[in-house]
């Protein structure tokens, strides 16, 4: 069997299969592409240019080579479904005979605990907020949706009018993989977003189009997750916030308070759109104080 050499042609089509058949996210595609191109110029140094030429041995230096580099855990383990996915659609297609993925075991992550924030941090970083000010009422109004909804940043940047179902006290969110789901918004982060809607977003825009887009920047574009995280870091400093903080810690510190609330797991499975439950799991790490204190209160023989 010919097999055609890893060139970009082979990482487009690679592309449209994790689009088309693997309905992945933008940014996963982009993440592994990325780690795909990042392997064939380690092992084009090698004078490999096939990928039946990759064997056991080569795949454990690459891996080496990424260990050098003291990235995350996490990133390390998407390089390795990156591979995984490259060669199986490799097999798939009929360009290459084997699969030297399979010899390698995926590095085990440690169960680390999300960051979360307190109800009364969440409270300082948005009363931090000057609302006097055009874009000062949009970070409100963004923040409280956040929190509100525990949607993802990127939800949140590419959302639009037509998701909004405020009527219903609801907002259709588009998650990964373009799938929808139903997310109740509260009455406090309804008031903000509906001023920013009526007072700010029509200044912003000023006249030009914006597709629908929510969230834009100071020069009417739609927001990106970067200025996000720095609107963010520069709201934490100026509330004198010392704790890690990011969009997805919002996300983080909502799951965990609707559980610490009393909330069922698969309702907030549902509000995040995790598919599957176990990934919800992991909010159910309750403070101890927290777990004493329900033992306390309502068990029998407490």
């Amino acid at each position: 069997m010919s097999v055609s050499t890893p060139d970009t042609a082979n990482l487009k089509e690679f592309h449209i299969y994790l689009r088309i058949e693997r309905n992945l996210a933008e940014n996963t595609r982009l993440a592994y592409l990325a780690d795909m191109e990042d392997f064939w110029a380690f092992v084009a140094k090698k004078g490999i240019e096939h990928p039946n030429r990759v064997t056991r041995e080569i795949l454990i230096k690459y891996i080496t080579d990424l260990a050098k580099r003291k990235m995350a855990d996490t990133t390390l383990a998407r390089h390795f479904s990156s591979l995984r996915m490259y060669y199986r659609f490799l097999i798939m297609e009929g360009l290459a005979d084997q699969d030297p993925t399979i010899y390698l075991e995926s590095p085990k992550l440690p169960g680390k605990l999300p960051k979360i924030l307190e109800v009364s941090d969440i409270e300082l970083l948005l009363n931090a907020v000057d609302t006097s000010t055009k874009l000062g009422l949009r970070n409100r109004a963004m923040f409280e949706l956040l929190y509100a909804t525990g949607m993802r940043v990127s939800e949140l940047c590419t959302l639009t009018r037509d998701q909004l179902l405020l009527d219903e006290d609801l907002i259709r969110v588009r998650g990964k993989g373009d799938k929808e789901r139903l997310v109740p918004v509260g009455g406090e982060a309804k008031f903000w977003l509906n001023r920013y809607l009526i007072e700010v977003l029509p200044k912003l825009k000023k006249g030009r189009l914006t597709h629908g887009s929510i969230f834009l920047n100071h020069h009417g574009q739609q927001l990106q997750r970067k200025g996000v995280w720095f609107v963010l870091k520069a709201l934490a400093k100026q509330a004198g916030l010392r704790k890690p903080v990011s969009p997805h810690v919002f996300r983080h510190s909502f799951a965990t308070h609707l559980l610490e609330g009393g909330a069922d797991l698969r309702v907030v499975q549902e509000m995040l759109g995790h598919s599957d439950i176990a990934t919800t799991q992991i909010y159910t790490h309750l403070d101890s104080s927290y777990l004493r204190e329900v033992h306390r209160s309502f068990h029998p023989r407490a």
